[in-house]
Protein backbone atom coordinates (compact mmCIF):
# COMPACT_ATOMS: atom_id res chain seq x y z
CA UNK A 1 0.00 0.00 0.00
CA UNK A 2 1.16 3.46 -0.98
CA UNK A 3 1.77 5.62 2.24
CA UNK A 4 1.73 9.54 1.88
CA UNK A 5 4.97 11.11 2.76
CA UNK A 6 5.35 11.64 6.19
CA UNK A 7 3.47 15.29 8.03
CA UNK A 8 5.84 17.48 10.52
CA UNK A 9 4.87 20.54 10.69
CA UNK A 10 1.57 20.77 12.73
CA UNK A 11 -0.53 23.64 10.76
CA UNK A 12 -0.30 20.99 8.01
CA UNK A 13 -1.21 18.30 10.11
CA UNK A 14 -4.16 20.10 11.48
CA UNK A 15 -5.48 21.02 8.07
CA UNK A 16 -5.22 17.02 7.06
CA UNK A 17 -6.86 15.69 10.04
CA UNK A 18 -9.72 18.23 9.54
CA UNK A 19 -10.04 17.19 6.10
CA UNK A 20 -9.88 13.60 7.24
CA UNK A 21 -12.89 14.05 9.48
CA UNK A 22 -14.86 15.88 7.14
CA UNK A 23 -14.66 12.92 4.72
CA UNK A 24 -15.12 10.04 7.32
CA UNK A 25 -18.57 9.15 9.47
CA UNK A 26 -17.33 6.89 11.96
CA UNK A 27 -13.71 7.66 13.14
CA UNK A 28 -12.22 5.89 15.91
CA UNK A 29 -9.18 7.42 18.15
CA UNK A 30 -6.95 4.87 19.56
CA UNK A 31 -4.89 6.74 22.10
CA UNK A 32 -1.57 6.43 24.37
CA UNK A 33 0.32 8.06 27.23
CA UNK A 34 2.10 10.68 24.69
CA UNK A 35 -1.67 12.50 24.39
CA UNK A 36 -1.48 13.16 28.14
CA UNK A 37 2.60 14.14 27.81
CA UNK A 38 0.47 17.78 26.87
CA UNK A 39 -0.73 18.10 30.02
CA UNK A 40 2.16 17.23 32.16
CA UNK A 41 1.64 13.68 32.39
CA UNK A 42 4.90 11.96 31.49
CA UNK A 43 5.20 9.23 29.63
CA UNK A 44 6.52 5.37 29.79
CA UNK A 45 9.32 4.82 26.99
CA UNK A 46 10.74 8.05 25.99
CA UNK A 47 13.84 9.97 27.21
CA UNK A 48 12.37 11.12 30.25
CA UNK A 49 10.07 8.81 30.58
CA UNK A 50 9.02 6.75 33.59
CA UNK A 51 10.57 3.66 32.38
CA UNK A 52 14.01 5.77 32.32
CA UNK A 53 13.81 7.23 36.04
CA UNK A 54 15.49 5.44 38.87
CA UNK A 55 13.79 3.42 41.39
CA UNK A 56 14.35 1.43 43.82
CA UNK A 57 12.55 -1.60 41.84
CA UNK A 58 11.44 -1.70 38.34
CA UNK A 59 8.45 0.32 37.00
CA UNK A 60 7.54 -2.19 35.85
CA UNK A 61 7.64 -4.86 38.99
CA UNK A 62 6.28 -1.61 41.02
CA UNK A 63 2.96 -1.60 38.52
CA UNK A 64 2.64 -5.50 39.08
CA UNK A 65 -0.32 -7.68 40.56
CA UNK A 66 2.43 -9.77 42.60
CA UNK A 67 4.38 -6.54 43.65
CA UNK A 68 0.91 -5.01 44.82
CA UNK A 69 -0.03 -7.97 47.03
CA UNK A 70 3.36 -8.75 47.93
CA UNK A 71 4.93 -4.74 49.41
CA UNK A 72 1.49 -2.90 49.50
CA UNK A 73 2.92 0.24 51.35
CA UNK A 74 5.77 0.76 47.98
CA UNK A 75 3.42 -0.01 45.80
CA UNK A 76 0.85 2.65 47.21
CA UNK A 77 4.04 5.07 47.61
CA UNK A 78 4.76 4.63 43.86
CA UNK A 79 1.05 4.92 42.84
CA UNK A 80 0.47 8.03 44.72
CA UNK A 81 3.83 9.89 43.58
CA UNK A 82 3.83 8.57 39.62
CA UNK A 83 0.11 7.54 38.64
CA UNK A 84 -2.30 9.83 40.14
CA UNK A 85 -2.28 13.72 38.55
CA UNK A 86 -4.73 15.29 39.77
CA UNK A 87 -3.45 18.61 38.44
CA UNK A 88 -3.11 17.51 35.19
CA UNK A 89 -5.91 19.55 33.00
CA UNK A 90 -7.12 18.05 29.36
CA UNK A 91 -4.81 19.57 26.38
CA UNK A 92 -6.10 20.50 22.55
CA UNK A 93 -6.05 16.75 21.76
CA UNK A 94 -8.36 15.65 24.76
CA UNK A 95 -10.93 18.87 24.27
CA UNK A 96 -11.38 18.66 20.62
CA UNK A 97 -11.82 14.90 20.38
CA UNK A 98 -14.78 15.48 22.95
CA UNK A 99 -15.93 18.25 20.56
CA UNK A 100 -15.74 16.24 17.60
CA UNK A 101 -17.48 13.67 19.54
CA UNK A 102 -20.21 15.93 20.25
CA UNK A 103 -20.19 16.94 16.30
CA UNK A 104 -20.86 13.41 15.50
CA UNK A 105 -17.69 13.16 13.83
CA UNK A 106 -15.99 10.92 16.22
CA UNK A 107 -17.70 7.62 17.30
CA UNK A 108 -15.35 6.34 20.29
CA UNK A 109 -11.88 6.98 22.03
CA UNK A 110 -10.21 4.07 23.32
CA UNK A 111 -7.52 4.32 25.36
CA UNK A 112 -4.65 2.76 26.54
CA UNK A 113 -4.56 5.95 29.54
CA UNK A 114 -5.70 5.65 32.80
CA UNK A 115 -5.64 9.48 33.89
CA UNK A 116 -9.38 10.36 33.10
CA UNK A 117 -8.63 13.42 30.64
CA UNK A 118 -10.54 12.54 28.04
CA UNK A 119 -13.85 12.45 30.28
CA UNK A 120 -12.70 15.47 32.19
CA UNK A 121 -12.72 17.39 28.58
CA UNK A 122 -15.89 16.32 27.87
CA UNK A 123 -15.87 13.05 25.90
CA UNK A 124 -18.53 10.32 26.77
CA UNK A 125 -17.44 6.67 24.91
CA UNK A 126 -14.40 6.08 26.50
CA UNK A 127 -12.98 2.76 26.54
CA UNK A 128 -10.57 2.41 28.80
CA UNK A 129 -8.52 -0.33 27.98
CA UNK A 130 -5.84 0.03 31.23
CA UNK A 131 -8.62 1.44 33.99
CA UNK A 132 -8.38 4.64 36.21
CA UNK A 133 -7.35 6.11 38.70
CA UNK A 134 -10.10 7.45 39.42
CA UNK A 135 -11.93 4.31 40.76
CA UNK A 136 -10.26 2.40 43.69
CA UNK A 137 -12.35 -0.82 44.91
CA UNK A 138 -12.48 -2.56 48.21
CA UNK A 139 -12.31 -6.13 47.23
CA UNK A 140 -13.99 -7.01 50.30
CA UNK A 141 -17.39 -5.07 50.11
CA UNK A 142 -17.02 -3.22 46.66
CA UNK A 143 -17.03 0.05 47.38
CA UNK A 144 -15.48 2.86 45.25
CA UNK A 145 -13.59 5.57 45.99
CA UNK A 146 -11.36 8.44 44.01
CA UNK A 147 -7.86 9.49 43.34
CA UNK A 148 -8.27 12.48 45.75
CA UNK A 149 -9.29 9.97 48.36
CA UNK A 150 -6.26 7.78 48.12
CA UNK A 151 -3.85 10.86 47.84
CA UNK A 152 -6.14 12.64 51.23
CA UNK A 153 -4.75 9.50 53.23
CA UNK A 154 -7.26 9.95 55.82
CA UNK A 155 -8.08 5.93 56.04
CA UNK A 156 -5.15 3.70 55.79
CA UNK A 157 -3.25 1.20 57.80
CA UNK A 158 -0.31 1.82 59.73
CA UNK A 159 2.23 1.28 56.61
CA UNK A 160 0.84 3.88 54.73
CA UNK A 161 -1.88 1.15 52.74
CA UNK A 162 -5.54 2.93 52.19
CA UNK A 163 -8.59 0.47 53.80
CA UNK A 164 -12.34 0.95 53.08
CA UNK A 165 -13.65 3.01 55.82
CA UNK A 166 -16.49 1.16 55.20
CA UNK A 167 -15.92 -2.66 56.06
CA UNK A 168 -11.76 -2.41 56.80
CA UNK A 169 -10.95 -4.67 53.31
CA UNK A 170 -8.26 -3.65 51.20
CA UNK A 171 -8.32 -1.35 48.63
CA UNK A 172 -7.22 -2.02 45.21
CA UNK A 173 -7.24 0.81 41.88
CA UNK A 174 -9.13 -0.35 39.21
CA UNK A 175 -6.35 0.16 36.74
CA UNK A 176 -5.10 -3.01 34.91
CA UNK A 177 -1.46 -4.08 36.20
CA UNK A 178 0.93 -6.53 34.97
CA UNK A 179 -0.06 -9.72 35.31
CA UNK A 180 -3.51 -8.94 35.03
CA UNK A 181 -5.96 -9.25 32.40
CA UNK A 182 -7.77 -6.84 30.01
CA UNK A 183 -11.59 -6.47 31.30
CA UNK A 184 -13.28 -8.55 28.40
CA UNK A 185 -16.63 -5.86 28.30
CA UNK A 186 -14.08 -3.58 27.65
CA UNK A 187 -12.37 -5.35 25.45
CA UNK A 188 -15.15 -6.04 23.87
CA UNK A 189 -16.20 -2.75 23.59
CA UNK A 190 -12.85 -1.56 21.87
CA UNK A 191 -12.69 -4.06 19.17
CA UNK A 192 -16.49 -3.36 18.10
CA UNK A 193 -15.80 -0.06 17.66
CA UNK A 194 -12.47 -0.05 15.79
CA UNK A 195 -14.33 -2.72 13.66
CA UNK A 196 -16.88 -0.37 12.53
CA UNK A 197 -15.46 2.37 11.88
CA UNK A 198 -14.46 3.81 8.39
CA UNK A 199 -11.16 5.57 9.76
CA UNK A 200 -8.55 4.38 12.88
CA UNK A 201 -6.95 7.43 14.15
CA UNK A 202 -3.38 6.00 16.59
CA UNK A 203 -1.85 8.70 18.43
CA UNK A 204 0.53 8.63 21.09
CA UNK A 205 1.17 5.30 21.06
CA UNK A 206 4.47 3.26 20.87
CA UNK A 207 2.26 0.66 19.52
CA UNK A 208 4.40 -2.15 21.67
CA UNK A 209 2.18 -2.71 25.20
CA UNK A 210 0.02 -6.21 23.63
CA UNK A 211 -2.72 -7.35 23.87
CA UNK A 212 -3.72 -3.23 23.34
CA UNK A 213 -1.39 -2.82 20.38
CA UNK A 214 -3.44 -5.66 18.49
CA UNK A 215 -6.54 -4.58 18.98
CA UNK A 216 -5.41 -2.58 15.60
CA UNK A 217 -5.96 -5.66 14.03
CA UNK A 218 -9.50 -5.34 14.10
CA UNK A 219 -9.85 -2.37 11.89
CA UNK A 220 -10.91 -2.87 8.39
CA UNK A 221 -12.11 1.00 7.11
CA UNK A 222 -10.94 3.16 4.60
CA UNK A 223 -8.00 5.13 6.41
CA UNK A 224 -5.71 4.15 9.07
CA UNK A 225 -3.43 7.77 10.69
CA UNK A 226 -0.82 7.61 12.96
CA UNK A 227 0.01 10.59 14.93
CA UNK A 228 3.37 10.12 17.17
CA UNK A 229 6.79 11.49 17.33
CA UNK A 230 8.67 8.55 17.70
CA UNK A 231 8.02 5.63 14.84
CA UNK A 232 6.03 2.67 15.53
CA UNK A 233 5.87 -0.94 14.39
CA UNK A 234 2.84 0.02 11.78
CA UNK A 235 3.94 3.14 10.25
CA UNK A 236 4.78 0.98 7.20
CA UNK A 237 0.60 0.10 6.73
CA UNK A 238 -0.83 3.87 7.64
CA UNK A 239 -2.01 5.94 5.31
CA UNK A 240 -1.30 9.20 6.54
CA UNK A 241 1.59 8.99 8.87
CA UNK A 242 1.78 12.42 11.34
CA UNK A 243 5.29 13.23 13.52
CA UNK A 244 4.47 16.47 15.40
CA UNK A 245 3.20 17.35 18.95
CA UNK A 246 -0.27 15.26 19.16
CA UNK A 247 -1.85 18.38 20.85
CA UNK A 248 -0.54 20.92 18.16
CA UNK A 249 -1.71 18.62 15.11
CA UNK A 250 -5.44 18.77 16.79
CA UNK A 251 -5.77 22.32 16.84
CA UNK A 252 -8.22 22.70 13.87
Amino acid sequence: MAKTATITDPQEAARELARLFDEHDHTVFFGGAGVSTASGIPDFRSVDGLYHQQFAYPPETMLSHSFYVSHPAEFFDFYRKKMIALDAKPNQAHVKLAQLETDGKLDAVVTQNIDGLHQLAGSRTVWELHGSVHRNICQRCGATYGAEWICAREHEDERGVPICPECGGRIKPDVVLYEESLDQRVLMGAVQAIANADMLIIGGTSLVVYPAAGLTQYFRGDKLVIINRDPTPQDRNVDVLISCDIAKAFQF
